[in-house]
């Protein structure tokens, strides 16, 4: 099993901004010491709390201050882009990058977002369908391309001057482009099985019930199954939170407590989701009260925190609940204790899971 990174990234609002930046940055340089796989990157442009505005943008600090960890798009929120400047901008990246990009979107989850961008009350999902077909058809095809859609026209007919280059827009390093990823989020995702059929991956959210994480799975299966494919569980990622930590009362201290910065994380999305509609994100009974909805629950059902061979015990636990999958992706927090944060990617990397994947060989 491989193991990868993924970052929102969600800081105390207040922080300063520099120092959350260098610090997330930080922790994708260490993982490319420790190495892990993949990270993957998020962003937001109307949060305090999740202060990467582009991902791309982030990313390309990364370019040549990491070695051989792949770096993702952790997303890429489509329907408030326009797909040609994404398939400028991705295909920059993955010529900056040489190929070390992987493609993550997704509709964009924060309301926020969607109103300072004209999108509130639109069809999110047909906009993020038309968004990356056409960024497809852009890198399948050459100028004046006269793309036209529901909410996009892409031309460049009445401009372009072929003889001098004006009017092409660039086709990314990998070909005919990088792999392609999307976060599953609902339970019994139909999104998974519609990624499946398109032969991209998918990545299980950190904040799901193991029973909705379970679900993914038979999606996945479906959608290949219906292109004549057969899926493999190398190419499932699931996120998950963990902190490891060399004693057991640190590490229930510093991922458990309220105060801590595994509580605060909760707290910001418990507060996002569930205002957001979302319970059903975290109920396994459907007839659970949402006022039992708390950061406190779902802080506790959802972290695996403790000693090395505590948290390799809860891993391969959680495998045999959700079943097989390829890639687990340790889920990045707010650094309150530096050291900590640190070491526990440090015990992660190089104790945790060469221990999970001796136990599951």
């Amino acid at each position: 099993m491989k193991y990868s990174m993924f970052m929102m990234p969600i800081h105390p609002p207040g922080r300063n901004l520099l120092e959350t930046l260098e610090e997330d940055r930080e922790a994708v340089i260490l993982g490319d010491k420790l190495g892990f796989s993949e990270a993957y990157v998020g962003e937001h442009v109307t949060d305090a709390a999740e202060t990467v505005t582009s991902s791309m943008i982030f990313l390309a600090t990364l370019a040549h201050a990491t070695k051989n960890i792949k770096l993702g798009t952790g997303t890429l929120n489509l329907p408030n882009a326009h797909p040609a400047g994404i398939a400028a901008n991705v295909a920059m990246l993955d010529h900056l990058l040489k190929g070390r990009f992987i493609m993550g979107i997704s509709p964009g989850g924060l309301m926020s977002d969607a109103e300072v961008f004209g999108n509130l009350g639109k069809d999110r999902n047909a906009m993020f369908v038309e968004c990356i077909n056409t960024v497809l058809k852009i890198w399948d095809s050459e100028p004046p391309y006269k793309i036209e859609g529901e909410f996009w026209n892409i031309s460049v007919e009445k401009t372009m001057i072929p003889e001098i280059g004006q009017g092409f827009i660039m086709k990314p390093y990998q070909k005919p482009y990088p792999p392609i990823v999307g976060t599953a989020v609902a339970p019994f995702s139909k999104g998974v099985t519609e990624m499946a059929k398109r032969g991209w991956g998918p990545i299980s959210a950190n904040f799901l019930m193991p029973e909705w994480v379970k679900s993914h799975w038979p999606k996945y299966q479906e959608g290949r199954e219906a292109v004549g494919a057969v899926a493999s569980p190398d190419d499932w990622r699931v996120a998950k939170s963990i902190f490891v930590a060399d004693d057991e009362a640190t590490a229930q201290r510093y991922a458990m407590d309220d105060g801590g910065p595994y509580r605060f994380y909760f707290k910001q999305l418990v507060r996002k989701l569930v205002g957001g509609g979302r319970t059903n994100l975290f109920k396994t009974d459907p007839d659970m009260p949402d006022s039992e909805i708390t950061p406190e629950f779902v802080n506790k059902k959802l972290v695996l925190a403790g000693t090395v061979n505590s948290v390799v015990d809860q891993i391969l636990a959680f495998r045999e609940s959700v079943g097989d999958f390829g890639n687990l992706v340790y889920a990045c927090h707010d650094w309150m204790d530096p050291a900590l944060a640190k070491r526990s990617m440090e015990l992660f990397a190089s104790e945790v899971m060469p221990r999970v994947n001796a136990a599951i060989k």
